[in-house]
This record gives structure tokens, sequence and C-alpha cells, in this order.
């Protein structure tokens, strides 16, 4: 198979990291490896920190993803810990060793991550429950391969523009319900969306993760806001709810998009401006940590298949609570991320809630001990 150029960043960059940066390495299977840390200001050594993994494309380094790929602002207000692995030559160009394409490769890659993660959580506070991966291109086929290969260090992974490789999805052993995030553009011309010999189809990578999640099958989809008219793509979000420890499996379809790295400064040819994929990975990172979602009313325990109803749902605006032969119940409405939006009490067997007011996305009513999905739409 002839060499796959999975990532080109032809952009010159001028490295005036500031004194929050660390050019670090470790040596690995008798190989020094390299990598760059980002350390928020907001990082406290009392409080166990996120860590989160960016890797980069085939023929990219770490450098040119901390820019094109960026999370540090993001890191900054969210306070966790950012590192950018250096991948190693293969066939005259930087790559990770995910199979496929990287056929030859004799590089470990997981173990380099495993022993990244050992380093970093001896020498600083680290959250072993809340450690992520993402990367573009032949970054995002690697926390695939985290996610197959190390999913006992690894809580949630995203992809961008990248996708599995025939042998790791045959081959894949997740240890739990993993949440999966995938963005990727139809007009890809790299890592062909409708998939290829080397590399499975975006469709049949996020039906692996469905079908593994135990998520519902059919997706609720909503169209986010097309504010860039020129950009030349539209993006569709895809929400595969209902999997074990409520391990949601979501995609962001850029329909003409390429290549690209969706709300990168660094606009090149077929790159969405609708969204920041930073942004969204960070936002769906945020929910979860190794054992499912993160709330601190337990919203994975609780009981789903009870005799709540919520209606309409999707909705832009009212939604009915109709709780049969139960009154005076408190209920809260969460967002993905545990945090408690809105609160009252039933105290009829139906009770309207108003959320016009509420932002797009997925919700979680929980009434008395139950607990029911909400789509806001617009």
């Amino acid at each position: 198979m002839k060499q796959i150029l999975l990532f080109a960043f032809s952009i010159t960059i001028n490295l005036a990291f500031s004194q929050q940066t660390i050019n670090g390495s470790l040596t690995h299977d008798g190989i020094d490896r390299e990598y760059i840390m980002y350390i928020p200001e907001s990082y406290d050594e009392n409080e166990p920190a996120p860590l989160v993994f960016n890797f980069h494309g085939y023929g990219s380094n770490a450098g040119q993803q901390a820019f094109y790929g960026d999370f540090r602002a993001i890191a900054d207000t969210s306070g966790f810990i950012l590192v950018h692995p250096e991948g190693t030559i293969h066939n005259g160009s930087t790559h990770f060793n995910v199979g496929g394409f990287t056929l030859g490769s004799t590089t470990d890659d997981v173990g380099f991550t495993a022993a990244m993660i050992e380093k970093f959580s001896n020498e600083m506070n680290i959250d072993s429950e809340r450690i992520y991966s993402t990367g573009m291109s032949n970054g995002g086929f690697m926390s695939f391969l985290l996610a197959c290969q190390l999913s006992d260090k690894i809580a949630a992974v995203a992809s961008v523009t990248g996708s599995m490789s025939p042998g790791m999805f045959n081959d894949c052993d997740p240890q739990h319900p993993t949440p999966v995030l995938q963005i990727h553009g139809t007009d890809d011309n790299v890592v062909p969306y409708q998939g290829a010999n080397w590399t499975k189809s975006v469709d049949e990578v996020v039906a692996y993760w469905v079908d593994f999640n135990n998520c519902t099958p059919t997706p609720q989809i909503s169209e986010l806001p097309n504010t860039n008219l020129i950009d030349g793509s539209t993006v569709e979000h895809f929400v595969y709810d209902g999997g074990d420890a409520v391990s949601f499996t979501e995609h962001y379809k850029v329909t003409g998009g390429g290549h690209t790295w969706p709300g990168s400064t660094f606009s090149l040819p077929g790159t969405n401006q609708d969204f920041n994929a930073s942004l969204e990975i960070w936002k769906f990172f945020a929910r979860y940590d190794i054992n499912g979602l993160r709330t601190t009313t337990s919203i994975n325990q609780l009981n789903q298949n009870s005799n709540l109803s919520v209606f309409p749902n999707p909705t832009s605006s009212i939604i009915n609570i109709d709780f049969e032969g139960i009154e005076n119940v408190d209920f809260q409405l969460f967002s993905l991320t545990g945090q408690s939006i809105l609160n009252g009490t039933v105290n009829s067997n139906t009770q309207q809630i108003d959320i016009a007011h509420l932002p797009e996305g997925v919700y979680f009513l929980k009434v008395g001990n139950a607990v029911k999905k909400v789509l806001k739409v617009k």
C-alpha cells in the first residue's frame, strides 16, 4: 500500500512557549521519547487534575498539534493538564503505530502512553479516573487504539478525522463502557468518511462503539446553526444515548468538511467554523470519569426504566412530566456535566417545565429516584 500522508501541516510555528509549558522526555523500549506538557496556572498540587493527551497526525509533530488542535485556553479555565506526545519516524515521517497504514512499524506507542501516565502520576497530582485521549488523524486512530488496548487507564476518547484500522477494529478489547466522540468531514480525502481497505468507515466505527456501549441504536440528531456561510460545510450532531454507565457515543458529521480540525484558527481549506472541536471535545470529556457519567447525584445508578414519562422529547420549550400515582416529589434537571440547572416539585400527576431558555443539548431529568434523558433542540 502506498504511503499515505494522514496529516501534512506546512505552517512554520515559532514555539515560544510560556513558563507553563514543559518540553519533556522519557526512555521507553530503549527509545528516547519526547512530549510537550502544558500546565495551566489553575493547577493546584493539592487537587487531582484531569489529564488530556492530544496526539498529532502522521507527518506532523507535538508542537504543531499544540497550536492546530489547541486546548490550552480551555485548560486554563478548566484546570486539566495537557500533553502532546511526539511520534517516532516511520518511512521518513513521524507517526504513532496503529497498524494498518503504519504496517511495519515496531514502535510500542500504547506502552509509551502507559509509561507517560506512570511518570506524570508519580510527579504530579493526576486524577487517575479522569485520563482522556484525543488527536488529529493518526492521533485519532491512536486514541481509539488506547480505548481498545489501554482501557484500564483511559476514561473517554475523541477522534478528529481519525478512524480505526481493520486490525484494530477486529482485535479491540475495551474493559469498560467507553464514551466516544467522532468528528469527521464527509469530503475528507485523506481518511475517507466511507472507509477504504486500510481504514474502517466512520459509520462502522460509530456502530462498533454504539454496540459495545449498549447505546440506543437510533440516534438523536440535531443540526448545528450554520453560523459561517463561507466555509462550505454544515454540521449534524448524532447522539446515541442509553449506554451502560450512561456512556454516550456521539458523532459530529461535517457535511462538506475536509481533513481538518473544526474551529481551528488555522483555517485550512475545508475547515468548518460552525463549532470549535476542541471545546466540544473537552465538554464531552468533562462529563465522564472511568466509571461513567460524573454527577454528584450518581445518575448512572438511578432507575431509568420506571413509570416516569417525559414528553415531547426532543423539545424546543416545554416538557411534561407524567409520573402516575406520585405527587409532591422533588425533581432536578442536570446538564451532562452534572450541574443542577433547575429544580422543583411535581405536585400533580402531570407537571410542565419550561426549558426554552436553555442551550441545545442533552439533559437529565431526575424525579424521585427515576431519571430520563431530555434532548433540547432549537
